[in-house]
């Protein structure tokens, strides 16, 4: 008889967020497949649980699959984790979960921590419907084409970043989206949690000496009637700086206020001089 898959959540910094059915199946299992066995192992020794460890990464997944699935079809039960969070997303797990299910195997999800869901709920964008990119393409062109698709999501976005790159990965989100509304989630459960909700060009002007685990929420665009509906709610000076906030010039502003608001631009012009 085949044996179980459990995929189990563990926590993203706080250790108090563990479930009480993680650590009875961590407990249970007969073997834990893990990202880092060293990671993994402090979580373990924590909580005083004392179980076998294989590793299981992006580096030897094709090979340690196979593995896996053999002592699966033998019976045996295995806890797959990754250093925090939820297995599978932007972490090691999609392949043998799938190969498991191809070869009948019952897989089993451990809800628990999950760092984009948590950085979503208390970021104060719209949560109705959001699109996971994960990590954006370091090939230009793939780049270019995940930033586009951004650009016009009426969908709230959510991407990782590493700390190094987010500096660069929001100049590149102000150049395609300007003055778009976003919020950054550092350090989600740790000691030093910060929300940073801004637009993006002030959030870039924080964002040099900032460190951490990090996630960004990115609002998305209005559609033409909102959009329309809230320019319409401006008073000219606020519709010149909505438009000034994405860098454009005067002359491209003045004109896209006169289409706007369906009238001459010499009209919009005099009140600009």
């Amino acid at each position: 008889m085949n044996g179980t898959l459990y995929i189990v959540a563990t926590p993203i910094g706080n250790l108090e967020d563990i479930t009480l059915r993680a650590l009875r199946i961590l407990k249970e299992v007969d073997l834990i497949a893990a990202e880092d066995t060293r990671q993994t192992l402090k979580l373990l020794n924590h909580f005083e649980i004392s179980k076998p460890l294989i590793s299981y990464h992006r580096h030897n997944e094709d090979v340690k699959s196979d593995i896996l699935i053999e002592k699966l079809i033998n019976g045996e039960n295995i806890a797959l984790v990754s250093d925090a969070g939820t297995p599978g997303i932007c972490d090691p797990g999609e392949q043998v979960i799938k190969m498991a299910i191809e070869k009948g195997i019952n897989v089993i999800p451990i809800p628990g921590a999950c760092a984009m869901i948590n950085a979503l709920i208390a970021s104060g964008i719209d949560t109705k419907e959001f699109c996971f990119l994960g990590f954006l393409p370091l090939n230009k062109k793939l780049r270019k084409e995940k930033l586009e698709e951004i650009e016009k999501s009426e969908k709230t976005i959510i991407i990782y970043e590493a700390p190094h790159k987010m500096k660069n990965t929001l100049e590149d989100l102000n150049k395609i989206l300007g003055d778009r509304k976003v919020v950054l989630a550092r350090e989600l459960t740790k000691i030093h949690e910060e929300f940073l909700r801004e637009n993006i060009k002030e959030l870039l002007e924080k964002i040099d000496n900032i460190k951490g685990e990090m996630i960004l929420i990115i609002e998305g665009t209005k559609s033409k009637n909102d959009l329309e509906n809230e320019l319409a709610e401006l008073t000219i000076e606020e519709h010149y700086k909505y438009y000034e906030n994405q860098g454009l010039d005067k002359k491209e502003i003045i004109k896209r206020i006169a289409k706007d608001r369906n009238v001459n631009k010499n009209e919009i012009y005099m009140k600009f001089i």
